[in-house]
Protein backbone atom coordinates (compact mmCIF):
# COMPACT_ATOMS: atom_id res chain seq x y z
CA UNK A 1 0.00 0.00 0.00
CA UNK A 2 1.52 3.25 -1.17
CA UNK A 3 0.05 6.72 -1.25
CA UNK A 4 1.41 10.11 -2.23
CA UNK A 5 1.01 12.87 0.30
CA UNK A 6 -0.84 14.95 -2.28
CA UNK A 7 -3.25 12.06 -2.94
CA UNK A 8 -4.08 11.83 0.78
CA UNK A 9 -4.95 15.53 1.13
CA UNK A 10 -8.53 14.84 0.03
CA UNK A 11 -9.06 12.69 3.17
CA UNK A 12 -8.15 15.46 5.67
CA UNK A 13 -11.69 16.08 6.88
CA UNK A 14 -13.10 12.57 7.26
CA UNK A 15 -9.97 10.44 7.28
CA UNK A 16 -9.20 7.34 5.24
CA UNK A 17 -10.90 4.02 6.00
CA UNK A 18 -8.99 0.88 5.04
CA UNK A 19 -10.41 -2.55 4.32
CA UNK A 20 -8.31 -4.49 1.83
CA UNK A 21 -6.15 -7.57 1.34
CA UNK A 22 -2.41 -7.09 0.84
CA UNK A 23 0.25 -9.55 -0.37
CA UNK A 24 3.33 -9.24 1.85
CA UNK A 25 5.70 -11.78 0.30
CA UNK A 26 8.78 -9.96 1.66
CA UNK A 27 8.00 -11.46 5.07
CA UNK A 28 9.33 -14.78 3.71
CA UNK A 29 12.56 -13.11 2.58
CA UNK A 30 13.06 -11.35 5.91
CA UNK A 31 12.46 -14.50 8.00
CA UNK A 32 13.52 -17.81 6.46
CA UNK A 33 11.28 -19.81 8.85
CA UNK A 34 8.15 -18.47 7.16
CA UNK A 35 7.19 -21.00 4.50
CA UNK A 36 4.04 -19.21 3.29
CA UNK A 37 1.92 -16.22 4.20
CA UNK A 38 -1.70 -15.71 3.26
CA UNK A 39 -3.04 -12.44 1.93
CA UNK A 40 -3.15 -10.13 4.95
CA UNK A 41 -6.49 -8.48 5.67
CA UNK A 42 -5.77 -4.87 6.62
CA UNK A 43 -8.52 -2.89 8.25
CA UNK A 44 -8.13 0.48 9.85
CA UNK A 45 -8.63 4.19 9.84
CA UNK A 46 -6.14 6.98 9.16
CA UNK A 47 -6.45 10.59 10.25
CA UNK A 48 -4.36 13.49 9.02
CA UNK A 49 -2.70 16.53 10.51
CA UNK A 50 -0.60 19.21 8.90
CA UNK A 51 2.44 17.00 8.38
CA UNK A 52 1.54 13.59 9.74
CA UNK A 53 -0.80 10.66 9.30
CA UNK A 54 -1.92 8.54 12.25
CA UNK A 55 -3.28 5.09 11.41
CA UNK A 56 -4.95 2.44 13.52
CA UNK A 57 -4.31 -0.92 11.82
CA UNK A 58 -5.95 -4.28 12.38
CA UNK A 59 -4.09 -7.06 10.58
CA UNK A 60 -5.19 -10.66 10.27
CA UNK A 61 -3.83 -13.58 8.29
CA UNK A 62 -2.08 -16.92 8.52
CA UNK A 63 1.58 -17.88 8.47
CA UNK A 64 2.87 -21.37 7.66
CA UNK A 65 5.81 -22.16 9.96
CA UNK A 66 7.82 -25.36 10.60
CA UNK A 67 7.01 -27.50 13.64
CA UNK A 68 9.94 -27.50 16.06
CA UNK A 69 9.72 -31.28 16.54
CA UNK A 70 8.52 -32.78 13.27
CA UNK A 71 9.46 -30.06 10.76
CA UNK A 72 5.97 -30.33 9.25
CA UNK A 73 3.89 -27.29 8.26
CA UNK A 74 1.97 -25.57 11.05
CA UNK A 75 -0.67 -22.91 10.47
CA UNK A 76 -0.14 -19.92 12.74
CA UNK A 77 -3.04 -17.45 12.55
CA UNK A 78 -2.32 -13.90 13.70
CA UNK A 79 -4.37 -10.86 14.62
CA UNK A 80 -2.49 -7.64 15.27
CA UNK A 81 -3.67 -4.19 16.30
CA UNK A 82 -1.32 -1.25 16.16
CA UNK A 83 -1.29 2.54 15.98
CA UNK A 84 1.37 3.92 13.65
CA UNK A 85 2.39 7.53 12.96
CA UNK A 86 3.85 8.62 9.63
CA UNK A 87 5.44 12.09 9.69
CA UNK A 88 6.87 14.09 6.80
CA UNK A 89 7.78 17.33 8.57
CA UNK A 90 11.36 18.63 8.68
CA UNK A 91 11.56 18.03 12.44
CA UNK A 92 10.39 14.40 12.13
CA UNK A 93 13.86 12.92 12.64
CA UNK A 94 14.15 14.38 16.14
CA UNK A 95 10.87 12.75 17.24
CA UNK A 96 11.54 9.41 15.55
CA UNK A 97 13.88 8.09 18.25
CA UNK A 98 11.33 8.73 21.01
CA UNK A 99 8.65 6.33 19.73
CA UNK A 100 8.64 2.81 18.30
CA UNK A 101 5.62 3.45 16.13
CA UNK A 102 6.87 6.72 14.60
CA UNK A 103 7.97 6.54 10.95
CA UNK A 104 9.70 9.29 9.01
CA UNK A 105 8.43 9.66 5.44
CA UNK A 106 11.16 10.44 2.93
CA UNK A 107 9.98 12.02 -0.27
CA UNK A 108 6.35 12.34 -1.29
CA UNK A 109 5.29 8.70 -1.03
CA UNK A 110 4.11 6.89 2.11
CA UNK A 111 4.86 3.17 1.82
CA UNK A 112 3.02 1.26 4.54
CA UNK A 113 4.07 -2.28 3.50
CA UNK A 114 7.43 -2.37 5.36
CA UNK A 115 5.67 -1.28 8.56
CA UNK A 116 3.04 -4.01 8.17
CA UNK A 117 5.78 -6.57 7.48
CA UNK A 118 7.60 -5.53 10.65
CA UNK A 119 4.44 -5.88 12.73
CA UNK A 120 3.96 -9.43 11.42
CA UNK A 121 7.62 -10.37 11.96
CA UNK A 122 7.36 -9.30 15.59
CA UNK A 123 4.47 -11.72 16.12
CA UNK A 124 6.32 -14.83 14.93
CA UNK A 125 7.05 -17.10 17.90
CA UNK A 126 10.43 -18.76 18.45
CA UNK A 127 8.88 -22.25 18.16
CA UNK A 128 5.54 -23.67 17.11
CA UNK A 129 4.35 -27.22 17.54
CA UNK A 130 1.95 -29.18 15.38
CA UNK A 131 -1.00 -30.72 17.18
CA UNK A 132 0.05 -34.15 18.38
CA UNK A 133 3.76 -33.38 18.09
CA UNK A 134 4.25 -34.22 21.78
CA UNK A 135 3.42 -37.84 20.88
CA UNK A 136 5.89 -37.83 18.01
CA UNK A 137 8.07 -40.90 18.10
CA UNK A 138 11.05 -41.30 15.83
CA UNK A 139 12.80 -44.63 15.90
CA UNK A 140 16.25 -43.27 15.18
CA UNK A 141 18.79 -43.84 12.52
CA UNK A 142 22.30 -45.13 11.91
CA UNK A 143 24.25 -44.53 15.11
CA UNK A 144 21.59 -42.44 16.87
CA UNK A 145 18.25 -42.84 18.59
CA UNK A 146 15.49 -40.65 19.92
CA UNK A 147 14.48 -40.67 23.60
CA UNK A 148 12.44 -38.34 25.78
CA UNK A 149 13.90 -37.00 29.01
CA UNK A 150 11.82 -39.50 31.02
CA UNK A 151 12.98 -42.44 28.89
CA UNK A 152 16.60 -41.35 29.19
CA UNK A 153 16.32 -41.10 32.97
CA UNK A 154 14.80 -44.61 33.16
CA UNK A 155 17.58 -46.03 30.97
CA UNK A 156 20.24 -44.45 33.17
CA UNK A 157 18.62 -45.84 36.34
CA UNK A 158 18.35 -49.32 34.80
CA UNK A 159 21.99 -49.41 33.79
CA UNK A 160 24.19 -50.65 36.61
CA UNK A 161 27.64 -49.14 36.57
CA UNK A 162 29.92 -51.80 35.16
CA UNK A 163 33.29 -52.15 36.80
CA UNK A 164 36.32 -52.41 34.57
CA UNK A 165 37.72 -55.91 35.13
CA UNK A 166 41.20 -54.46 35.56
CA UNK A 167 39.94 -52.43 38.52
CA UNK A 168 37.73 -55.12 40.13
CA UNK A 169 40.32 -55.93 42.79
CA UNK A 170 40.62 -52.25 43.66
CA UNK A 171 36.85 -52.06 44.28
CA UNK A 172 37.18 -54.99 46.72
CA UNK A 173 39.94 -53.16 48.56
CA UNK A 174 37.62 -50.27 49.46
CA UNK A 175 34.93 -52.71 50.67
CA UNK A 176 37.27 -54.10 53.35
CA UNK A 177 37.07 -52.55 56.78
CA UNK A 178 40.18 -51.35 58.54
CA UNK A 179 41.32 -53.96 61.07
Amino acid sequence: MKWTIHQLSKYRENGLTLDEFVELENVKKRNQDVRRISAVHVKGHCTFGAAQMTCHFQLSGTLILPCARTWEDVEFPFEIESDEIFNWSESALTSASDYDNFHVVEGDVINVDPVLEELILLEIPMQVYKEGADHFRHEGGNGWSYATDEELKEMQEDEQPKVDPRLADLAKYFDQTDE
